[in-house]
This record gives C-alpha cells, structure tokens and sequence, in this order.
C-alpha cells in the first residue's frame, strides 16, 4: 500500500515540475519580439531564439489563427521558422513569397515544410541570407505560402524591436552572406 501511495505522489508532483527549457520564463520583449534568455542544459549555453506572433488567414480555416515567425540558430546553422494553427500545404507543392514593407517581393522562395504540414523553415543559405538583411529597417514582412493541398496561407508580422531579435538569434551563428563570389557562409555579428 505505502508503494502504491509512493507512486501516486511521484506522479502527481511528477505532473507539476516543468522543466525551465520549455517555459517562457527568462524572456523579455523587444518591440513585438519575446527573445529568450534561458541557458540550455546540456552547452550551458542560452538559447538563441526570438519569436513574433501573428494572426494569419488560410483559404480552409473559417477565421485568422495564430501563427509564429522564430529567429534561431540549430547546430550553428541560422534559420527562419515559421510555425501555424493548420495545415498549410507540403514540402513538395507549397510555394513561399513574402515582401518587406514596399520592397519588391521575392517569389518561388526555396523553403521546406517539415512533417505534419504546419511548419516551414527558410534555410538554404543565398534565400536565408537575403531575407534576414532585409529585416532591419522594415516595419512589416507579408508571407505567403501557396499550395495545392493546402491552399493560401497569408500573415504580416510586425517587426518592431527586430534588431534586438537578430542579434540574439544569430550573434554566434555563421551567417551566410554576399561576397563578390557570390553567397557563402561567413561569421557575422550583428
């Protein structure tokens, strides 16, 4: 019976801890950016993130869902994460775009959706590159993904703070960028 009772408090107080690496706690906010501070377990290292939320729309869903853009840095690699409520298409028929503030856009942005269909990273250096450039400076990004399957997705994040955003997401993260030769992974600190 004691082990029974054991058990039972285990799992109930089991239930209650939360790990500090999967909450929120130890962020702060620059403009509309939440940029963690938390130090990850396993480098002793904080975690190099900064996130922005946004409202978006899809041809199949009845009314705006929340939606995310993420600024990150994976095994020191740089990358754009843009997180959705529904299904928005898959890696082989979904077609980014997106327009910063009145800058020409850019169409037929190399992208892949990850399994489950609700997430699209932008990773392949010369389209990462061009698109974390044009942040600074602009107030909004509209983001477009068309899809067979998963018809049109549509969100504007605002971009205030986004400075502070950068340089916690990429400050030591090779990022790739513009050389006479061409694109190219360099260090570059923000």
């Amino acid at each position: 019976m004691r082990f029974l009772a054991f058990v039972v408090l285990c799992g109930m107080l089991g239930g209650c801890a939360r790990d500090p690496y999967v909450t929120a706690d130890d962020e702060t906010m620059s403009g509309n950016w939440y940029i963690a501070h938390q130090i990850d377990r396993v480098t002793s290292a904080e975690l190099p993130s900064a996130v922005t939320f946004a409202l978006a729309s899809n041809t199949y869903a009845d009314f705006p869902r929340a939606s995310q853009m993420q600024l990150t840095c994976v095994d020191r690699k740089p990358l754009v994460r843009f997180a959705f409520d529904f299904k928005i298409g898959t890696d082989r028929d979904s077609v980014l775009g997106y327009r910063f503030d009145d800058r020409p856009g850019h169409e037929d942005v190399e992208a892949r959706v990850l399994r489950g269909q609700k997430i699209l990273i932008l990773e392949a250096d010369a389209d990462l590159a061009r698109f974390i450039s044009e942040i600074p400076g602009s107030n909004k990004v509209y983001i477009r993904i068309r899809s067979m399957t998963g018809g049109r997705t549509a969100v504007e994040y605002d971009l205030d703070g986004s400075a502070a955003a950068i340089r916690a997401a990429y400050t030591k993260c090779p990022m790739p960028t513009l050389s006479s030769a061409g694109w190219k992974s360099q260090p570059r600190i923000y």
